[in-house]
C-alpha cells in the first residue's frame, strides 16, 4: 500500500527537496551575477508590499486553502487543549525563546538582534499552510490556527515590538534598549489582508461555488488535483524571488548570513521538535501534532520583511537580517516535513494515535 502511495506521487513531489535547493541556488547566483535584477524586483514595491513575492505567497496558498474543508471548521473549536497549548507556544515561548536567542548570539550586533526579535515575534499565517500541506497535517485546524494568529497579530504585534524590541532590552541594560519602533495597526493588517486574505476568500469562495455548481466528488477528484501542482510551482518561484533580491548580500557577507543563520537554526529546531514531542506526549492525533508542531516552528517573515524595511529601511541591517530569515526557513522546513513524515510512520497507528502512549486518545 505504501509502494502504491509512493508511485502516484507526481515528479515535482518526488524531487521536491532537490527543485527547493535548485530554486535556492538559481535565485543565489542570478542575484549575484544580475544585481540590476534584485533591484527591479526590490522596486515592484507599494508601501511595504513587495508585489513578486506577494504573487508568488497568494498562488502558492490558494491550493492548500481551497482544499480545506471550511464546513468543518466549527468542529476545530472543540479541541480547546489543542489550541491552548499551540497559543502558548506561537505567543509566549516561541517569541521569548527568539528574543533570548537574539540576545545571547548576537548581543554585539544589534541591528541583527532586532531583526532576529522582529521575527520571533510573528507566527506563521502563509508559508506554514504549505508545510502543514506536505507533513499531512490537519487542514481545517491549520487554517483555524492562522485565522486566530492574524487577528492576534493586527492586535497585539505592535505592543509585541514595543515589548521584546524597546522595553525589555532597555530593563536588561542591552545597548540597543529604549530604541522605539512605531508600527502602525493599519501596517500590519494591509499585511495579513493581503499575503492570508486573498488567498483564503479565494479558497473558501472557490469551494462553495464549484461544488454547488458541479459536485463535491468533482471538486475533490478533479479539480482539487490539477490545482495542486500550483503549490510547490509557486513555492519554487517564490524561493528564487526571494533570493535574487539578496543573492549579493548572501555572497558578499557570508560570514554574517551564517551569524543570522545559527540562532534561527536553533530556534526551528527546539520549537518544532519540542512541541512536537509535547503533544505526543500529551496524546494528540499526528495531523494536529504537526500542524501544532509547524505553526510554532516557523515565523511570518512577510510581516518581519514588511516592517524591517518601512522602519529601518531597505539597505539597513535589521532588513537583511528579516529577509535572510526565509532563505533559512526554507531548507531547514523541508528537513522538517521529512522528519514528521518519518514520526507519523514509527510513532503513529494508522489512525493518526499515538503508539504506546499512556495519554492515547486524551
Amino acid at each position: 500500500m505504501e509502494n502504491a502511495k509512493k508511485a502516484k506521487l507526481s515528479f515535482l513531489d518526488k524531487f521536491l527537496t532537490l527543485w527547493i535547493f535548485i530554486a535556492m541556488g538559481v535565485g543565489v547566483l542570478g542575484g549575484y551575477l544580475f544585481p540590476s535584477l534584485a533591484k527591479s524586483l526590490a522596486g515592484l514595491s507599494t508601501g511595504t508590499i513587495s508585489w513578486p513575492i506577494a504573487i508568488g505567497l497568494i498562488i502558492m496558498m490558494y491550493p492548500p486553502l481551497a482544499k480545506v474543508k471550511y464546513e468543518e471548521i466549527g468542529k476545530v473549536a472543540a479541541h480547546k487543549k489543542e489550541f491552548s497549548f499551540s497559543l502558548l507556544l506561537n505567543w509566549v515561548i516561541a517569541p521569548s525563546l527568539m528574543f533570548l536567542l537574539a540576545v545571547l548570539m548576537l548581543g554585539d550586533k544589534p541591528d541583527y538582534a532586532i531583526g532576529l526579535t522582529i521575527i520571533g515575534i510573528a507566527p506563521c499565517i502563509a508559508m506554514v499552510i504549505v508545510w502543514n500541506t506536505l507533513g499531512k497535517g490537519d487542514n481545517e485546524y491549520c487554517a483555524a490556527l492562522v485565522a486566530i494568529n492574524s487577528v492576534f497579530q493586527i492586535l497585539f504585534y505592535t505592543v509585541y515590538i514595543y515589548f521584546f524590541v524597546t522595553l525589555v532590552p532597555k530593563w536588561l541594560g542591552l545597548s540597543w534598549g529604549g530604541q522605539v519602533v512605531n508600527v502602525s495597526m493599519w501596517d500590519v493588517a494591509k499585511s495579513v489582508l493581503i499575503y492570508l486574505g486573498v488567498p483564503f476568500a479565494a479558497g473558501f469562495l472557490t469551494r462553495f461555488t464549484l461544488i454547488k455548481a458541479k459536485s463535491k466528488e468533482w471538486y475533490e477528484k478533479v479539480f482539487i488535483p490539477k490545482i495542486s501542482p500550483l503549490a510547490l510551482i509557486a513555492l519554487l518561484y517564490t524561493i528564487v524571488i526571494m533570493f535574487v533580491t539578496k543573492g549579493q548580500q548572501i555572497v558578499n557577507n557570508p560570514g554574517d548570513v551564517v551569524r543570522i543563520a545559527i540562532p534561527m537554526l536553533v530556534y526551528f529546531v527546539i520549537t518544532f521538535f519540542c512541541s512536537f514531542y509535547v503533544a505526543y506526549r500529551l496524546g494528540f492525533k499526528y495531523d494536529q501534532t504537526v500542524t501544532i508542531a509547524f505553526t510554532a516552528g516557523s515565523n511570518n517573515f512577510e510581516l518581519a520583511i514588511a516592517v524591517a524595511v518601512a522602519i529601518f529601511g531597505i539597505s539597513s541591517n535589521v532588513a537583511f537580517t528579516a529577509v535572510i530569515g526565509p532563505l533559512i526557513e526554507v531548507p531547514v522546513m523541508i528537513v522538517l516535513v521529512n522528519c514528521a513524515l518519518f514520526f507519523k510512520r514509527k510513532y503513529f497507528d494508522e489512525n493518526g494515535l499515538p503508539k504506546n502512549n499512556s495519554n492515547k486518545g486524551v
